[in-house]
């Protein structure tokens, strides 16, 4: 299927009165809007992630990772054969790549992120491992795009409302602190992903690039599982169908459709609206297990939403000031 931002004007179009290239502000804003609804769609799949995980105890954490993207991939492989065949072909040597770096280090993320769940409480291993956006505008910064400081005070923002939710707790034990690290470092491995992506999705649809992705991550998450030693099987109904809800909504609904909407919307966006997972994640925690989280959630949420606005109206104004450059 086509995707209708990159598609020629028809040869009887009338002229534009500009000589740019590219949609103009306001095809823009209207993707951007059909995409914030998408990316909010995304964060809702990826909260459901939490809780899921600490109902599937009898997988282990890191085949977990690989069945989840394994069954994505079964899932996807089809769609791409049927439909997006000619994508795939039109992957270029430096597309793929970039999406196979990119898959490793979503790879690096599960494998780091899911064992930190139990090693350190889980406040702390959210909080830790949403510092994705700062990781992200640090990378930016580094390659030489200079981000406004409305984004930087809005990612800021938006991490000070998760720390308010969860009240990171630096635990002084050993075990913790190497579950905090193993969180931080699934934080970093995730903000490569988002700006891997992010490039790759300039000249590839989302199809082909997520297949490629995903087939790295399960391959790359398949020699962890050997080399570990984790069972990937057999379990019983139970765990397989946690599994399959897992896939659904966390992997094909959350990860996939952030591949789908970065392209539009920025890393930077894309990244601080993951930090809504954790407020998201306590919600389902609460109307699913009777895990009510406490008075703070609330005004921290309200936080985490006013950061989230700053960097999306810096992102919509530095798109605004080079369209109209």
């Amino acid at each position: 299927m086509s995707d209708p931002r990159t598609e020629q004007p028809s040869a009887v179009a009338p002229p534009v009165p500009s000589p740019r290239l590219g949609p103009g502000p306001g095809t823009w804003r209207a993707y951007a809007s059909l995409d914030v609804v998408l990316l909010l769609v995304a964060v809702a799949g990826l909260a459901l992630s939490a809780p899921l995980i600490a109902h599937i105890t009898a997988v282990p954490a890191l085949a977990i990772a690989f069945w989840r993207n394994a069954m994505a991939v079964g899932v996807l492989t089809p769609v791409a054969l049927l439909r997006h065949r000619a994508g795939l072909r039109a992957m270029d040597r430096r597309a793929v790549v970039l999406a196979v770096a990119a898959g490793a280090l979503l790879a690096l993320h599960f494998a780091v992120w899911l064992p930190s769940l139990g090693m350190t409480s889980v406040a702390s291993s959210t909080a830790l491992v949403t510092t994705t956006p700062i990781w992200t505008m640090i990378l930016l910064r580094i390659r030489g795009r200079r981000q406004p400081g409305v984004a930087w005070a809005g990612t800021a923002l938006a991490f000070l409302g998760v720390v308010i939710l969860t009240g990171v707790d630096l635990s002084s034990s050993p075990r913790a602190l190497a579950g905090d690290g193993l969180a931080l470092a699934g934080g970093m491995a995730a903000a490569g992903y988002v700006l891997l992506g992010a490039e790759v999705r300039r000249t590839v649809a989302t199809v082909p690039y997520t297949l490629v992705c995903y087939a790295t991550t399960t391959v790359f998450l398949l020699a962890a599982c050997l080399v570990a030693g984790a069972s990937l099987g057999p379990y019983d109904g139970g765990a397989w169908t946690q599994l399959v809800l897992l896939t659904a909504t966390a992997q094909l609904l959350g990860h996939s459709l952030v591949n789908r909407v970065v392209k539009s919307l920025g890393p930077s966006v894309t990244s601080t609206a993951i930090l809504l997972e954790t407020p998201g994640a306590a919600l389902i925690a609460a109307l699913w297990l009777g895990q009510w989280p406490p008075a703070a959630a609330y005004p921290a949420l309200a936080v985490i939403l006013a950061g989230l606005a700053l960097v999306i109206a810096a992102e919509r104004g530095a798109r605004g000031a080079a369209e109209a450059g």
